[in-house]
């Protein structure tokens, strides 16, 4: 009898286990590990349908836009949840790199924070500080909304931990003059190139085939490379992801929804000859 049960309860542990699912992990991280380039459609316009639409397209990620748009806490929490059911994560570019700003991006869901004009090894660890619990971080608890988006069998906490995404935004003279001490910093995820910025930062007023443009971006890449952290800038085009995944770019921003509608509707457009009733010149006011 005694072993009778020894046997079933072997066999029950062993279907148990077979069953157990895989522990989980960000696709974005896996892919970035595994060396493979992944790209994110930069959403603008305050809408869940646009978040819904692009995790059904195969975007690896969305980049919800809190710095250059008007998309508030409120939206963007729904555009979290549109992504569910969909491979597509959430990532949010905060305004601001500050403790706050993360940790409420972070409790509505993302799983992803981009912290813009990360000038110094002291920022670039308060972003990764911002996104982790104590005592590897600063982040405070109280995660209720991103449990219901993320119910992980183990705990959201340990979760958040392993799975949320630290990425820094280089795009100052200075952080290019600092970017050794920055990507030395343990925990972040991705290093990413605000390219307008940068030029804007260098005198250059936006122009990117500038000499010291390219040098600063060279200096950038080193860096990543010695620190082995995943690069990411925009791409605008295949052409440039083609380019930009031979430099060793993985981590991509493609242009935003309101970009890709303007490109989709030209071929129609062009097609019965009809232009912009916008375009020559018009006044300010």
């Amino acid at each position: 009898m005694r072993g009778q049960k020894t046997w079933l309860w072997t066999m029950t542990a062993a279907v148990l286990t077979a069953q157990a699912p895989e522990a989980w992990e960000n696709p974005v991280r896996r892919q970035l590990r595994e060396g493979r380039p992944v790209l994110g459609l930069t959403i603008t316009t305050p809408s869940p349908d646009v978040a819904a639409q692009a995790g059904n397209l195969g975007f690896d990620f969305i980049w919800i836009e809190m710095e250059h748009s008007a998309v508030t806490l409120e939206t963007a929490r729904a555009m979290i949840l549109a992504t569910r059911g969909t491979p597509t994560v959430p990532f949010i570019r905060v305004p601001v790199n500050e403790l706050w700003t993360a940790k409420r991006a972070l409790d509505i869901g993302a799983l992803g924070v981009i912290f813009p004009f990360t000038s110094t090894p002291e920022l670039a660890r308060r972003a990764v500080e911002a996104c982790k619990y104590p005592p590897l971080g600063k982040r405070g608890f109280g995660p209720g909304l991103a449990g219901l988006r993320w119910p992980a069998p183990g705990g959201y906490q340990d979760f958040a931990d392993q799975n949320a995404m630290v990425v820094v935004i280089i795009e100052q003279k200075e952080a290019v003059e600092r970017i050794e001490e920055i990507a030395a910093v343990p925990g972040i995820d991705v290093i990413f190139i605000g390219t307008s910025d940068l030029s804007f930062s260098l005198g250059l007023r936006g122009r990117q085939d500038d000499p010291r443009h390219r040098e600063a971006v060279a200096r950038v890449v080193a860096a990543a490379r010695k620190h082995k952290i995943p690069l990411g800038r925009p791409a605008g085009n295949p052409a440039q992801l083609k380019e930009f995944i031979e430099q060793g770019f993985q981590f991509f921003q493609a242009p935003s929804e309101l970009s890709l509608v303007a490109a989709g509707a030209r071929p129609l457009l062009d097609a019965l000859g009809k232009s912009s009733p916008l375009k020559g010149p018009r006044p300010l006011y």
